[in-house]
């Protein structure tokens, strides 16, 4: 999925931008109010990392200013700001999540994956499509009992499918899912990843088709 990180201090930035990279995330990482207010109007994200002490204009600004366009994308914020102010201010202003620095990466990631899983409007943690059993938290794909091994990539565009069964994804939303701005997709980069999927996915019960000229949905192969 697509991450926008808003976080000034730049050991944490790294630190989340390589834990989500490494896990398949496209990372996109800002220092400042003004740069995400920039990114947010001209990119579509699936999930907002907002840290409210930001160079101006401040976290809280940035929310408030979202929320007021009717920007309804999931928004988790991190702040060393742990009164009950900040934190009845932040959730007033249109926050989904809060963690308080210092906080342990299990915690962060487990937050995250419950927004991802919001925002596609799946409320399980697990995931079941014909015989396939996806499991985010575990970063664990069955088929039947058996485990079934995915590249990052290809466990990412399993779950971009998953998130809306059915439904047909073009090759410019997938692309802009799996890959950031600064890492843009080599031509046919997509047609690569979803013939490999659909290798991997062989006798599954899952297949990926093609709609041509619009994109690709995974369904339960009656």
């Amino acid at each position: 999925m697509r991450i926008l990180l808003v976080e000034d201090t730049p050991d944490l930035g790294e630190a989340i931008t390589h834990r989500f990279s490494g896990d398949g995330h496209a990372v996109e990482w800002v220092r400042d109010g003004t740069a995400a207010e920039a990114m947010l109007a001209g990119e579509r994200f699936d999930l907002l990392i907002l840290d409210l002490m930001i160079p101006p204009p401040d976290g809280f600004e940035v929310l408030r200013r979202l929320r007021e366009r009717g920007d309804a994308i999931p928004v988790l914020v991190l702040t060393a700001r742990s009164e009950v102010d900040d934190r009845v201010g932040a959730l007033d202003r249109g926050a989904d999540d809060y963690l308080v620095k210092p906080f342990d990466f299990r915690e962060l990631e487990a937050r995250v994956r419950a927004l991802l899983r919001r925002g596609a409007g799946e409320a399980a943690p697990r995931q079941r499509l014909g015989g396939l059993t996806f499991d985010p938290a575990a970063r664990r794909v069955l088929c039947g009992d058996a485990p079934l091994d995915l590249p990052n990539r290809e466990f990412r565009l399993l779950e971009i499918f998953l998130s809306r069964p059915g439904r047909v994804f073009s090759k410019d939303e997938i692309a802009d899912r799996l890959f950031g701005l600064e890492d843009p997709p080599a031509p046919n980069a997509i047609e690569v990843y979803v013939a490999r999927l659909r290798r991997r996915l062989a006798g599954s019960g899952v297949v990926i088709r093609t709609h041509r000229g619009l994109g690709y949905v995974a369904e339960a192969d009656d």
